[in-house]
Formats: structure tokens, C-alpha cells, sequence
């Protein structure tokens, strides 16, 4: 998106250097990557990190009213209700597909938004392993909010594991050494020496959790840190389980579950800004918009884009039979903006900003970030089968 940068990369880049990348990345926590990554990361220039920054102001602004909590009640599935809730959430993503503008220059626009973690410590990774391998300008950051490489983690270890000691803290999960995210995992265990376990090795005792170690040992669980998404999780009623994760026991929640619904499509409606398309509840509507062309029909409750419409008929808002888990959303253009060395196919790119809100702040501040880029209709895997120079990446942001 910086033409000089980008045009000195793309003269600079061999395959040879993209593979001994890979190299790095595919071995620094002991399994490779199950998902693509990028050939290169991403150069912002500074008019649109600022865009980007006041898009995270305007959300937080809303995330942290005093009534949040109230209009975010009806998010969370009255089954799925799990008690104990924090004050607000810990982990907060923020996406934005990267757009124009009337005047056509570059903007965000917010496409999702998750009170939930992200890839916290495969983007750490990958931000090195592309400065270890291609010229990355010395100033250019990934990080924000003043921290360093080293005071990342750090805060990363104050807020997962806190006082306890890592044995007594585990990441869990379903089955997480079938994720396609398991790389997080292991860089997280790497760093924090947690233990990453599935919900099924979890064992209860009254209101006490466990599990037992390779020596058979029981080890006390006095923090989780929850990686489950509970659409996963309601599909596998083959997993065995002594704990549904909803009844109270004496562990701290470091990520409440309650926050994934909170933070979420639900949010988007309450969100007025220049960097969010206007959003509406799909109950709200007395009639459906007459350019209907231009909106998204999403479900409240999904996961990786399940349930998306791109192409909404009237039809498709007729057949809905439950409007109160649905928004229409108004539709955003992505830009190909980002040149490869492929002439002619230039990439798509998803700017996901990553943001941590510590117990005692007054808001959440924002960390790292996450990159994903696409040449197909869509931002995923399945649009973008067989196409290089898209898939995992980071930005680095003009200062």
C-alpha cells in the first residue's frame, strides 16, 4: 500500500527467501502451520493506521458505556449462559476489510468484531519471521500502545497466567490438536508454559476441576483460558465430558465465554462511525431496504462466515424464520490494493486489530494485529484454493 515499499519488496522477493520463511515459521513451535501464509506482510501507510486507530476509539467507545452490559443481555443464548461473568472482556478483536472511500482513497470498514482471542502469539511469530527474512523497514511497527517485543509477552503472561503458577493454568479446547489455529496453541504453551488441554481431559470434583499429568499426578486447574466456541462445541456430543463448562466451579475465567455472544454481530448495530457500515437488526426492518443488492444478510450466531448471504433476495429475508438472530448489514467493497509480483492479481486484505483489556484499565488497548488477504469474492480458504500471495500476514504500520 506504500508504492516505494512495496515495489522494493516485490523486486527483492525469491521463492528461495519465501521458503526459508516458512522454515521459521513451520518449525519455531515444534509443528508447521495448517493454513497458508502469505508471501509478504503488509506496508500501512500513516493516513490509514490513523483511520484504522479512530475506528478502534469509536468501537471501545461503545464497548465501555456503563449500560453495555444491558443492551448486550439478549446476546447470550439462555442456554449457553455462563456464570461468574467478568466486568467486561479481556480479548477483543476488531476486523476491518480494507476499502475506498468517495474520494477514492483507502479506508476501513468493520466487517466483525469478537470478544474473543485471536492468534496473539502466532502473530508475534510471524511479525519476526518476516523481519528475520526480507528488508522491513527498521521504524515500521506491528506492535502498539508503546510495547515492545519483550513487554508484549510480558503483558500476555501478566494477563493469562497472573500470579498463579503455569502448571495450574491450561488453554482450553475441543480437541486441540485438530484445530486449524493449533500453531497459537503451542507458541502459547512455548511462552507461558500453560497447559493446552481438551475439554474432555478436564476432570470435577464438586466444584474443584483437575486433570492429570503425565505422571498421573492431579494437578488443580485455578485458571482457564477459553478457547472453546460453543457452536463448536454443541456439534460434538460424542466428546466425552464430566464438566458442561456452565455449571459455577472455583476457577477464574481469563476470557469469559459470556463474552464471545456480548462482543459480536450483535454489537454492530449500536456502532456509528465513518469506519462501520451501517448495520440493522433483520426484527427491526417493517420492510426490506429497496436496494437490497447493496446489504449482507448474517446470522447473530455463527462462525467463520457460516450463514452469510452476499447476494440477498427478498426471498432469502422471507424465509428467515427467526429475524431476531439475524442483522442486514450494508454490503463494503474490498480493494485490491496490495501488488504481488503476479501481474495482474493484485490481493484483498482483512485488517484485524488486536486489543487487550486488563483487569483495572478503563479501556482495552490495542496490541498487534492480524492480516489475512484474498483474491477471491471472499476473505477464506475455499475462495482462494490453488492463488499465492494470499492467506496469513501481518501489517507493518508507517509511524
Amino acid at each position: 500500500m506504500i508504492p516505494h515499499l512495496r515495489q522494493r519488496f516485490n523486486a527483492a522477493f525469491t521463492p528461495e527467501k519465501y521458503q526459508a520463511f516458512l522454515d521459521t515459521i513451520n518449525t519455531e513451535f515444534g509443528e508447521p502451520a495448517t493454513f497458508r501464509v502469505s508471501e509478504t506482510p503488509v506496508f500501512i501507510p500513516k493516513y490509514l493506521k490513523n483511520k484504522l486507530l479512530q475506528g478502534v476509539e469509536d468501537i471501545s467507545a461503545v464497548l465501555t458505556r456503563p449500560d453495555f452490559r444491558q443492551i448486550s443481555e439478549s446476546a447470550i443464548p439462555p442456554h449457553l449462559r455462563v456464570p461468574n461473568e467478568d466486568e467486561h472482556a479481556i480479548f477483543l478483536q476488531y476486523d476491518f476489510g480494507i476499502c475506498r472511500d468517495a474520494k477514492g482513497d483507502l479506508t476501513p470498514q468493520l466487517i466483525e468484531l469478537q470478544g474473543f482471542p485471536s492468534l496473539y502469539f502466532y502473530q508475534h511469530l510471524l511479525a519476526q519471521a518476516y523481519r528475520r527474512h526480507y528488508d522491513i523497514p527498521a521504524d515500521f511497527h506491528h506492535l502498539f500502545s508503546g510495547i515492545d517485543r519483550e513487554g508484549y509477552l510480558e503483558l500476555l503472561h501478566d494477563i493469562i497466567i497472573g500470579e498463579e503458577k503455569p502448571e495450574n493454568v491450561i488453554l482450553l479446547e475441543v480437541e486441540p490438536e485438530k484445530q486449524n489455529t493449533r500453531i497459537d496453541f503451542w507458541g502459547t504453551r512455548k511462552y507461558l508454559g500453560l497447559k493446552v488441554l481438551c475439554l474432555s481431559k478436564i476432570k470435577k470434583e464438586g466444584r474443584d476441576l483437575y486433570y492429570l499429568d503425565e505422571e498421573d499426578r492431579r494437578v488443580p486447574i485455578h485458571r482457564i483460558y477459553n478457547r472453546i466456541i460453543f457452536d463448536e462445541l454443541e456439534k460434538r456430543a460424542d466428546l466425552p465430558r464430566e464438566w458442561d463448562m456452565l455449571s459455577e466451579v472455583n476457577a477464574e475465567w481469563v476470557g469469559h465465554p459470556n463474552w464471545f455472544f456480548r462482543i459480536s454481530k450483535h454489537t454492530l448495530p449500536y456502532l456509528k462511525s465513518d469506519f462501520v457500515p451501517e448495520t440493522l437488526f433483520l426484527q427491526d426492518l417493517k420492510s426490506a431496504p429497496a436496494d437490497l443488492e447493496n446489504w449482507v444478510l448474517k446470522p447473530l450466531f455463527s462462525f467463520s462466515g457460516q450463514g452469510v448471504k452476499v447476494n440477498v433476495t427478498r426471498e432469502d429475508i422471507e424465509a428467515v424464520d427467526n429475524p431476531s438472530n439475524f442483522i442486514l448489514q450494508r454490503k463494503v467493497q474490498y480493494i485490491a490494493a496490495v501488488e504481488t509480483v503476479i501481474p495482474n492479481e493484485p490481493a484483498k486484505c482483512e485488517i484485524r486489530m488486536m486489543l487487550l483489556w486488563k483487569k483495572g484499565w478503563d479501556k482495552p488497548r490495542l496490541v498487534n494485529n492480524l492480516i489475512r488477504m484474498s483474491k477471491g469474492e471472499m476473505v477464506g480458504v475455499r475462495y482462494n484454493m490453488g492463488k499465492e500471495w494470499v492467506g496469513s500476514s501481518v501489517g507493518f504500520f508507517e509511524p
